[in-house]
């Protein structure tokens, strides 16, 4: 091969490297730029610790928050592991949020039909939804203890107005000539509800879970700290308690990061469930 085909080789993969590389630039933009600022952020951070910007005794630095990080993860904290706090937190959520849907979108697919059914239940909810969650939690404890029982009833309760409202509302703005269409094929009852109604609904429903879902993390965390004895939240403040911002830090990035994590898996699945929606 001469050398003038090679050189032309040459500058062709690196023109279609070129081309692959501002694809790939183009198409996730606005991720670049996301993880550009956390680095920017991460660089003042390490910065400010290495410059003596700030007191290493408020803000610690990345290597103590590691360290502490490692360590917790090795050797727990209070006699939990990390595992154990980060699981009793999950699971408080999960059986809530699955406690909360499995009630709140049967009842919202009624409501819209059933007006009675809707005078009953949409005054206890415009009632209660528009009251700060720890206001009525201690009323929760009382009844329930501090174990995982008030909790679970505090984050059901914080996680149903959103389900439920959003499930109302898709319910009335279904066209009737769709629900007339499906009658006129044979469809009623039941069978109405499931090859129409809820499908229909699906996408609003489905956006009120994941709203539900980051109210009720927030709620979880709050209630964590103030009547617990494990679980993230709850060692966030323990460890506030002590002096040791070390693990308040790694607790609070643990924090945010589980809650893009489940963002991001809910908006994945709304994605696969509703194709056709836009804008999750």
């Amino acid at each position: 091969m001469s050398q003038t085909n090679t050189g032309a080789l040459k500058l062709s993969g690196e023109k279609c490297f070129s081309d692959k590389l501002k694809d790939f630039v183009f198409k996730h933009k606005y991720t670049l730029i996301s993880v550009a600022a956390v680095l920017v952020l991460l660089i003042l951070w390490e910065m400010g610790s290495i410059f003596s910007w700030f007191n290493p005794k408020f803000i610690p630095n990345m290597s103590t928050v590691w360290s502490s990080f490692l360590n917790t993860l090795e050797n727990g904290y209070n006699g939990f592991s990390l595992w154990e706090h980060l699981w009793s937190s999950m699971r408080r959520l999960l059986i809530a949020v699955f406690f909360a849907f499995m009630i709140a979108v049967p009842l919202g697919l009624l409501a819209d039909s059933n007006p009675v059914i809707h005078a009953i239940v949409d005054p206890f909810i415009e009632f209660y939804r528009a009251l700060p969650p720890l206001a009525y939690y201690t009323l929760l404890v009382l009844w329930f203890g501090i174990g995982d029982m008030s909790k679970i009833v505090l984050l059901t309760l914080n996680a149903f107005p959103p389900i439920f409202i959003p499930t109302v509302f898709s319910v009335s703005q279904i066209p009737r000539d769709r629900i007339n269409g499906a009658r006129s094929l044979g469809s009623s009852g039941v069978d109405l509800f499931v090859s129409v109604v809820f499908p229909s609904c699906l996408p609003d429903i489905l956006t009120g879970l994941r709203t539900a879902v980051g109210s009720a993390y927030a709620t979880m965390v709050a209630a964590e700290m103030v009547a617990a004895v494990s679980g993230i939240g709850w060692l966030v403040l323990d460890a506030s308690k002590y002096v040791r911002y070390d693990i308040v830090y790694f607790g609070i990035i643990i924090m945010g990061a589980i809650a893009l994590l489940i963002d991001a898996v809910i908006r994945q699945i709304i994605k696969r469930l509703t194709p056709w929606s836009q804008g999750v």
